[in-house]
């Protein structure tokens, strides 16, 4: 997907893109088989608050999830100057279906004044698993800090519960 597909693909969610990043970014490290979902607090995993914890059907899951993001996003460092941060992403054409995972990588995006992750419904952030709980829009992305220090993943588990957690080791 070329840059200005990307870029108007994230604009309603109150993302500006900035760059796209070719390669990886650095990543918060973790000891040797763990992800984010299987680190455990010892490795700097840091969970939602209870209040923030919304089931995929919940009405108030969109304001429970923007504010418990955010909030993780600011407690935690996310930001590097001007509220920015790597994005992972699809770049794939819409219409694709990227099994291979040939056309994910990283983009540099901006959080702008106005934003929404949850109730604008961007294709990019939508979860794969939460189509098999409901037909709401459901988020699901991870992003992290120009610096690399810090990651913070918003998903859907098992349970149909969604939250955020944060890796800051």
């Amino acid at each position: 997907m070329p840059h200005t597909e990307t870029a108007a693909a994230l604009e309603p969610a109150g993302l500006l893109l900035v760059e796209r990043i070719v390669g990886d970014v650095r990543l918060p490290p973790l000891p040797l088989g763990h992800s984010p979902a299987s680190a455990r607090p010892e490795h700097g995993r840091f969970d939602s608050r209870p209040d923030e914890v919304a089931d995929v059907d919940e009405p108030r899951m969109a304001e429970k999830v923007n504010a418990g993001w955010y909030r993780m996003a600011v407690e935690y460092g996310l930001f590097g100057e001007e509220r920015e941060f790597f994005l992972a992403v699809d770049f794939s054409a819409p219409e694709e279906e990227d099994l291979t995972g040939e056309h994910r990588g990283w983009a540099r995006v901006r959080l702008l004044d106005e934003w929404d992750f949850v109730r604008s419904e961007v294709p990019m952030l939508r979860s794969a698993l939460a189509g098999l709980l409901t037909d709401r829009f459901v988020p699901e992305f991870t992003a992290v800090s120009l610096d690399g220090r810090v990651l913070l993943n918003t998903t859907v588990w098992g349970s149909g519960k969604v939250s955020t957690i944060a890796l800051r080791p």
